[in-house]
C-alpha cells in the first residue's frame, strides 16, 4: 500500500509493517486466525522484491526464517497458538545463535484446539518461557490496528539491533478488527538495520553492549553457527565458564537495554486505584477508567504495549503511594496478574479475567470494579 489512510484487518496491518519495515522473507503455514498474514504476504512480498514460502509445518517455517535470516534476509513468520507450541525448539536454537526473526503470535482460545476461531491472550507465559535454555525475551503487544502497524515495524527494529527473536503477540480480536490504518510515508519512521561483520572471524573488539556483528553466508566470511555451546567467534566450545559468559552476555544485552520497554499510562497523578492491561482488554479497560472516573472514582490506567522484559523498575517508579487497588485484565484465567502481584505488592492487586473467547466488556469490568469497591467501605 502506499502512504494514506486505509480502513483494514489489524493482520493486513501487521503485513504492511512488516513491508514497511523491510522484511524480504516470510516462511508460514495457514492457521486461524493469523492466515490472512500469510495470504497477504504471499501475495506482496513477491511484488516487493521478496520471497514467500508456504511450509508443510510450523516446525519447518520457524527453521526457514531462521535459515533465510542467516542469508541476510529480514524475516519473519505468523502462527497462533498450536503453531507456536511446534516452533518452541527452533526459537531455542534463535536464541542461543543471536539470530533476528520476527514471530507473529495471534492468540485463539485453547489450550490445544479450543475456540479456533475466538480470541484469546492466553500465550502471555508461553512468548517468554516456551523455548527451553536460559534466554530473555522481548515480546510486544497491540491493541489497535494503528499499533499493530507500528509495533510490527518496531519488533523488525529491536530484533536487528539486538540480534534477537522478536515475537508480535497479537490475539485474534485485533487481529480480525477492521479499523483506521494511517501508513506513513517512507522515512517517517525509523528503519534500523543489523550491525554487519567487516572482518573475515568475529572476535571480542567487535563487541558493543554486548551485541555482536552479523555475517550472512554467501559473503565469505568464516562462518561457523552451532545450537550447542560456543565461543563467540561460534566455535563450539563446552567449557563451563565459555558457556556461562555467553548465556549472561545474550541476557545481558536485553535486560541492560533501556530503549525496549514501552508502555501508555493515563489519570495516574490523582488515583487511588488502577487497571493494569494489555492487547484487546486494555481497549474495554481504558473505558472502565473513563467512564469511572465520571462518576467521581478516581482510578488510572496503564496499558503495556512491551510485555517482556517485564516492565518492573517503570511500574515501582509510576504507581506511587497512594494507589492501594490495582485491577489486572486480560482474556486468561489470570497471567499478567502474577507479574504485577510480584512487582506491586503489599498493594491489593486483583484480577478481573475473562475466557471462553468473549473480550471483557465495560460494563463487565466496571461491575467487578464497583462491586469489589463497595466491599471495603
Amino acid at each position: 500500500m502506499k502512504p494514506g489512510r486505509y480502513f483494514v484487518l489489524g493482520d493486513i496491518a501487521c503485513a504492511e509493517g512488516a513491508l514497511y519495515a523491510g522484511c524480504n522473507f516470510f516462511a508460514g503455514y495457514p492457521i486461524t486466525p493469523a492466515t490472512e498474514i500469510t495470504e497477504y504476504m504471499a501475495k506482496h512480498l513477491p511484488e516487493n522484491g521478496g520471497y514467500f514460502l508456504q511450509m508443510e509445518d510450523e516446525i519447518a517455517s520457524s527453521a526457514a526464517i531462521i535459515g533465510a535470516s542467516w542469508a541476510g534476509a529480514k524475516a519473519m513468520t505468523a502462527t497462533s497458538g498450536p503453531g507456536f507450541s511446534l516452533m518452541q525448539e527452533n526459537i531455542s536454537y534463535a536464541y542461543h545463535t543471536e539470530t533476528p526473526i520476527v514471530i507473529v503470535v495471534v492468540q485463539r482460545s485453547g489450550p490445544s484446539t479450543g475456540q479456533a476461531t475466538y480470541p484469546a491472550q492466553q500465550e502471555f507465559y508461553q512468548s517468554r518461557y516456551g523455548a527451553h535454555g536460559d534466554y530473555e525475551s522481548i515480546v510486544l503487544s497491540p491493541s489497535s490496528v494503528q499499533e499493530t502497524f507500528e509495533l510490527t515495524v518496531r519488533s523488525f527494529n529491536l530484533s536487528e539491533k539486538y540480534r534477537v527473536p522478536v515475537i508480535l503477540l497479537l490475539d485474534g480480536a485485533i487481529g480480525h478488527f477492521r479499523e483506521q490504518l494511517i501508513i506513513p510515508e517512507k522515512g517517517a519512521i525509523e528503519i534500523i538495520n543489523r550491525k554487519c561483520l567487516k572482518n573475515n572471524r568475529i572476535n571480542s573488539s567487535d563487541l558493543i553492549d554486548n551485541i555482536l556483528p552479523m555475517a550472512h553466508f554467501g559473503e565469505g566470511k568464516k562462518l561457523l553457527i552451532t545450537g550447542s555451546a560456543h565461543e563467540i567467534s561460534g566455535k563450539r566450545n563446552y567449557d563451563p565458564k565459555v558457556h556461562e559468559s555467553t548465556i549472561n552476555r545474550i541476557c545481558s544485552k536485553i535486560s541492560q537495554a533501556k530503549d525496549i520497554i514501552d508502555l501508555e499510562y493515563h489519570h495516574i497523578e490523582d488515583s487511588t486505584s488502577l487497571i493494569i492491561s494489555w492487547g484487546v482488554s486494555a481497549r474495554p479497560s481504558l473505558g472502565a477508567v473513563l467512564s469511572l472516573r465520571q462518576e467521581g472514582i478516581k482510578i488510572g490506567f496503564i496499558k503495556l504495549k512491551t510485555i517482556w522484559p517485564f516492565p518492573d523498575e517503570i511500574l515501582n517508579n509510576l504507581v506511587h503511594e497512594d494507589i492501594s487497588d490495582i485491577f489486572v485484565v486480560e482474556m486468561n484465567n489470570g497471567m499478567a496478574v502474577r507479574e504485577v502481584q510480584r512487582v506491586l505488592r503489599p498493594r491489593r492487586i486483583f484480577s478481573i479475567k475473562k475466557l471462553g473467547g468473549v473480550i471483557p466488556s465495560i460494563n463487565f469490568i466496571k461491575e467487578n470494579i464497583l462491586r469489589y469497591l463497595k466491599c471495603q467501605k
